[in-house]
């Protein structure tokens, strides 16, 4: 398999964990607070690469492939990219207060023309066919999200728009530093990191309640486990196969996913714009695999 569609497989397979996520966000927002809930989620999700490492680093050694860890490099990157991660998902939680779930959603996509700016500025310059793509997404995610809708402006908005330019920080951060360390014991490092702030700041803006977070148990191992230790690790080591600009577009395809997920648990059923909408974003991811030929 060429590492470019193996890399495109990866992002894909990790937006579909992240789409089913929405359900269990849903359902976990009901019993504890957002920073709770993030921060045991990436806390878990750290965890659970534990063992991973330790087996997959006896594996390496036995094999003789095993390289030294520069756990300098590793907690440096890991910081600055849990940093983000974890600030951009804080905005986006503050933003849900004062905007409506689809502004949400069609603002934090905007890391989509920031990455593609920003790559401007680097050696990825993004090609005809990422642009296209890029037009592409953002209307596919205005039909999913606010086709009929008002598009007033407020303080939630710019919150929102604030997540995007942190979760694009992450993405670039992910794309500097995943050649330089192990992509496993970085994606580690980014989820330990997230979770402390989150839980730090769990003190200071909320009550944690054992009770609520053992009812919440459900939602928190799926989000963590999977939506955390699974895809965003398989967002790490599928970046070392993907530019950014790329890896973007085939993110935003968590939004149908979402959609889905909520339509198939949630009866929350689709409209005719919401499926125009699904097949923009999917066509193009279609023009962006097209870029790599």
């Amino acid at each position: 398999m060429k590492p470019q569609l193996k890399g495109s497989l990866l992002l894909f397979l990790a937006t579909l964990i992240w789409g089913g996520s929405f359900v269990f966000q849903s359902v976990g927002m009901d019993y504890v607070g957002a920073y709770t809930f993030t921060g045991i989620r990436m806390v878990l999700g750290g965890l659970v690469l534990l063992p991973v490492i330790f087996f997959r680093d006896r594996a390496l050694k036995k094999r003789g492939e095993y390289q030294a860890t520069d756990f300098g490099k590793l907690l440096l990157y890991g910081a600055i990219c849990g940093f983000f991660l974890c600030v951009g998902s804080v905005l986006q939680t503050n933003g849900l207060k004062y905007t409506t779930t689809a502004k949400s959603g069609f603002l934090t996509t905007f890391y989509i023309i920031f990455v593609a700016l920003f790559s401007l500025l680097g050696k990825k310059k993004p090609t005809v066919h990422i642009w296209i793509g890029v037009f592409l997404a953002l209307s596919g995610m205005y039909f999913l999200c606010l086709f009929g809708s008002d598009f007033s402006f407020n303080r939630g908005d710019l919150l929102t728009i604030a997540c995007a330019l942190f979760f694009t920080g992450q993405i670039m951060g992910i794309d500097a530093f995943v050649h330089k360390v192990d992509p496993i014991k970085f994606s580690c490092a980014q989820f330990l990191t997230a979770g402390i702030l989150s839980l730090l700041l769990m003190f200071f803006f909320e009550q944690p309640n054992l009770g609520a977070i053992t009812q919440c148990a459900l939602p928190l191992l799926y989000t963590g486990i999977l939506s955390c230790g699974v895809a965003f690790t398989l967002q790490v080591v599928g970046q070392q196969y993907a530019d950014p600009s790329s890896t973007t577009i085939i993110m935003s395809f968590e939004s149908v996913f979402a959609s889905l997920a909520g339509w198939i648990f949630l009866s929350q059923g689709l409209t005719l714009p919401q499926l125009v909408g699904c097949a923009l974003i999917f066509i193009a991811v279609i023009t962006v695999q097209f870029s790599k030929r």
